[in-house]
C-alpha cells in the first residue's frame, strides 16, 4: 500500500495543480474519483494489467468510461493525455492513489476537512452544530462531519480529522488510566 501511495503522489500533485490553474478541480476530483473506483475492479485491473493491450487502447477503455457526460470536453482531452502518461509508465493501477491524494490536495487548497466522529450515542442536531462551529474555530477550515454511533465507547466520542484523532471517550479514558497503573 505505501509503494502505490508513493509512486501516486508525483502524479496526484502534476494533476492537481493542472487542474487548480485551469480552474477544473471539480472535474478532475469527479473523473479521477470515477476512475480510482474502476482500477479496484479485479476485472478492470486484469484489462489493464494485461500486456497484449496497448497503452492507447487501455486508454481509450478508460476515457469511454468518462464519456457519460460527467466531465467536460477539454478537460477530457487533458485527462487523456495524462491518462496516455500513466498508461506509457505502467502507472493505470495507481488511479485510486492518485484520487485519494488528489482529494487530499484538493481539501487543503480549499481549507476545508472532513471530520468522522464516532460517538456512544448518536448526536442530535443541536449537538452536531455545536461541534461543527467548535471545529471550524479550531481548524480554521470548512467541516464536513460524519457520525457514527459505537456504544463500547460508554460515553463520550472520538475525532477524526485528517491525520489528528482526539479520543474524549470514557473507553479512551479508561485505558489511559489502566496504561498509567501498569508502568
Amino acid at each position: 500500500m505505501a509503494e502505490q501511495s508513493t509512486v501516486a503522489r508525483p502524479y496526484a500533485k502534476a494533476a492537481f495543480e493542472y487542474a487548480r490553474d485551469n480552474d477544473a478541480l471539480k472535474a478532475w476530483s469527479e473523473a479521477l474519483a470515477l476512475l480510482g473506483q474502476v482500477v479496484q475492479d479485479p476485472e478492470a485491473r486484469r484489462l489493464l494489467g494485461s500486456p497484449q493491450l496497448s497503452s492507447a487502447q487501455k486508454v481509450a477503455f478508460l476515457k469511454a468510461l468518462l464519456a457519460d457526460g460527467k466531465t467536460a470536453k477539454a478537460t477530457s482531452d487533458d485527462l487523456e493525455r495524462f491518462l496516455a502518461g500513466l498508461a506509457d509508465m505502467h502507472r493505470l493501477g495507481a488511479l485510486n492513489a492518485i484520487a485519494v491524494q488528489f482529494e487530499q490536495l484538493r481539501a487543503e487548497y480549499e481549507q476545508r476537512i472532513d471530520v468522522n466522529v464516532t460517538s456512544a450515542f448518536k448526536l442530535d442536531d443541536k449537538q452536531q452544530s455545536t461541534l461543527l462551529n467548535a471545529l471550524k474555530k479550531r481548524l480554521n477550515r470548512e467541516i464536513s462531519i460524519t457520525t457514527q454511533v459505537d456504544k463500547s465507547l460508554i460515553g463520550g466520542a472520538i475525532l477524526r480529522a485528517g491525520d489528528t484523532v482526539i479520543d474524549g471517550s470514557v473507553r479512551g479514558r479508561l485505558n489511559r488510566l489502566s496504561e498509567a497503573l501498569t508502568t
